[in-house]
């Protein structure tokens, strides 16, 4: 209750006080190239409820079609305003809104796509008992993985094969020593991540 109070209040504060950046930041997604602001993907949440996220748009429209569900560092799918929104992060902004409606928590594993989440199923019914969240130990951990992932010949096979299991490992001690006190830390660690853009793990160790 406590949680779920804490999200409500943050998410809508956080969509009040950040109400002009979401503005300009969808403003100049419409007008750097054709299509709407906002990005909607179905991603699995609690109890494995589908549900669509929301982000701003950062590719060209229909790229999700025409390519891979992962975004790596030199996609030229990614347009030229939504590389500057990935890079700092704004693009996941929209996600208060999410968060606010209860499909998501601030703190909680990060939402797979349905395809991802079928490969480790048992993994995901551990995970999944709590609300996915904006940020968690591994979202920190791998603040820079477009970069890590654009380093390999085969970034598919990487994500599935070292990096996913990995976030898995690292979302599923959140999930089971989950606190008030150990969200507030890790979300202070996001904003001070962001803010910085401190990449402080060498990508040669990450894959």
């Amino acid at each position: 209750m406590l949680k779920r109070a804490f999200d409500i209040l943050c998410s809508f504060g956080g969509l009040l006080v950040l109400s002009p950046l979401l503005t300009v930041a969808a403003l100049a997604v419409k007008i750097d190239s054709k299509g709407p602001a906002f990005f909607l993907q179905e991603r699995i949440g609690r109890n494995f409820r589908p549900f669509r996220i929301i982000k701003f748009r950062t590719m060209k429209t229909g790229s999700e079609k025409l390519g891979s569900l992962i975004t790596v560092g030199g996609d030229d799918r990614v347009t030229r305003v939504g590389r500057f929104l990935r890079r700092y992060k704004i693009d996941e902004l929209p996600q208060l809104i999410n968060v606010l409606k209860g499909d998501m928590s601030l703190v909680g594993p990060r939402p797979e796509v349905k395809k991802y989440v079928g490969l480790f199923q048992v993994d995901y019914e551990r995970l999944l008992r709590v609300r996915p969240g904006i940020t968690d130990p591994a979202s920190l951990r791998y603040s820079d993985e477009e970069g890590l992932l654009s380093l390999s010949e085969n970034w598919e096979e990487d994500y599935v094969r070292r990096i996913l299991p990995e976030k898995i490992r690292l979302s599923s001690a959140y999930v089971d020593n989950h606190g008030f006190v150990a969200d507030i830390k890790l979300i202070l660690k996001t904003i001070l991540k962001t803010s910085w853009r401190d990449m402080t793990h060498p990508r040669e160790n990450l894959l």
